[in-house]
């Protein structure tokens, strides 16, 4: 029987041409790649959740090691022990409080302070002489000027301050005279800021009114707002015809700030430093302390400045415990020095605190209970009266202080834009 070759099994392939098998070859080279693509994709997305979940998982142990301070140590990295039983608290806002110094007030701007000075009757009778202010070279041991310790002797009854004479610690204040804004407040108020330096600014009724955005920032900022008179007479508040008038000056100034900020002022620089007995006393009366200061230097006239080099080393050299630094906001020196100076004296040890009276019944203006107290404008004398807001500013200077009021305001120069006009010859 013949043998069937024509079944499947015995049947050959057909044979391929060259261009089938090309074709054959690249359509599995897609398909590898292909298969490629999608393994590496899955891969990709595999690594991309992995390190998303890496990241939720640093938060969340970042965040749970901020909110449960561990046992060891505090915020600051500080070392901390608590006992068995004790878990940390929360950390909460410090509040308006008194420091273990009873008159060093601590809490948030703004900065107030009620002064409750004994009246003084009879001012009448105190003496009139209108005494100008000035520091000469001797100083003590603690180059502290003997000047500024005698003055706060005699003078301190009154409230009045030249030197903080009850500190031997370095510490030193800074206080700002505003006469009339010259465009550097803004930067004085930033390297503060920066320096976590709080200070005082003492403005005139021009100021006040010219600057509210400033005036509002100082407060803001935690600074203090003192009174720097209406018209900042140029020979001084006792030069005026009456208690009266010197009265006016003040409340003109004090007035208008509680109206249009809320804030009650409490301490008084006299306009160049000029003063009698009976008008410390009458400050006294009112409610008010008089700053007056322990360093001074030429830094009021903006046509002619003060080297920067040489002023930055004479405020570090004049440095001394209980200084109270007078600083006119008008100078590009002292604005372009003032960081410099921060950093300085605290490498040699000094604090820079805000300055507060030393009066054992003065008190936080929070306090929810307080004595009687004389606040600005009781007491005084006199009924109140209104200060004219015309007029010509004065402040004048020599070194270290040395300030004469009894020059005229033709001895000085002026700024023809803002009528404030340095009446004195200053001394190199």
């Amino acid at each position: 029987m013949e043998e069937n070759n024509n079944t499947p099994q015995n049947q050959q392939r057909p044979r391929l041409t060259v261009e089938q098998r090309r074709k054959l070859m690249q359509k599995r080279r897609q398909k590898q790649m292909r298969m490629r693509a999608l393994v590496i994709g899955i891969l990709a997305l595999i690594v991309i959740l992995a390190v998303i979940l890496l990241i939720l998982l640093v938060k969340t142990f970042t965040s749970g090691s901020r909110n449960t301070p561990s046992a060891g140590s505090d915020a600051q990295g500080t070392t901390v022990t608590l006992a068995p039983d004790q878990t940390a608290a929360p950390e909460q806002q410090p509040e308006a409080t008194l420091s273990p110094d009873p008159l060093k007030y601590t809490g948030e701007a703004p900065f107030q302070w009620k002064m409750n000075n004994p009246s003084i009757s009879d001012l009448d009778s105190l003496d009139t002489e209108n005494l100008g202010w000035g520091i000469g070279p001797a100083v003590d041991d603690l180059n502290r000027p003997n000047d500024a310790l005698q003055y706060q002797e005699k003078y301190g009854k009154y409230q009045a301050y030249f030197i903080r004479d009850d500190i031997t610690d370095k510490v030193a204040y800074l206080t700002f005279d505003e006469g009339y804004e010259y465009g550097f407040t803004p930067a004085i108020l930033d390297t503060l800021k920066e320096k976590n330096v709080k200070a005082v600014f003492f403005v005139t009724l021009p100021f006040a009114k010219e600057n509210p955005d400033l005036v509002q920032r100082i407060i803001d900022e935690g600074h203090i707002l003192g009174n720097h008179s209406v018209n900042h007479p140029s020979k001084g508040l006792p030069s005026l015809d009456s208690l009266e008038d010197q009265k006016a000056e003040v409340m003109g100034v004090h007035d208008y700030i509680k109206e249009n900020f809320n804030y009650d002022m409490w301490l008084f620089r006299y306009p160049t430093g000029a003063f009698s007995e009976q008008s410390l006393a009458l400050l006294n009366n009112m409610g008010y302390a008089s700053v007056f200061w322990s360093f001074a230097h030429g830094d009021y006239d903006v046509e002619n400045q003060p080297d920067e080099a040489e002023s930055l080393e004479k405020f570090i050299n004049k440095l001394h415990p209980g200084a109270i630094y007078l600083i006119h906001a008008v100078s590009q020196t002292n604005t372009h020095i003032l960081g410099d100076f921060i950093d300085r004296g605290r490498e040699l040890g000094y604090r820079f605190e805000q300055f507060y009276p030393l009066q054992e019944n003065s008190y936080p203006e929070t306090a929810t209970e307080s004595p009687e107290t004389n606040t600005a404008g009781e007491n005084a004398g006199d009924e109140d009266g209104s200060g004219s807001e015309d007029g010509d500013a004065g402040e004048s200077g020599g070194e270290d202080g040395s300030y004469d009021s009894g020059s005229s305001e033709e001895d000085g120069g002026a700024d023809e834009d803002s009528g404030y006009i340095e009446d004195a010859d200053y001394e190199e």
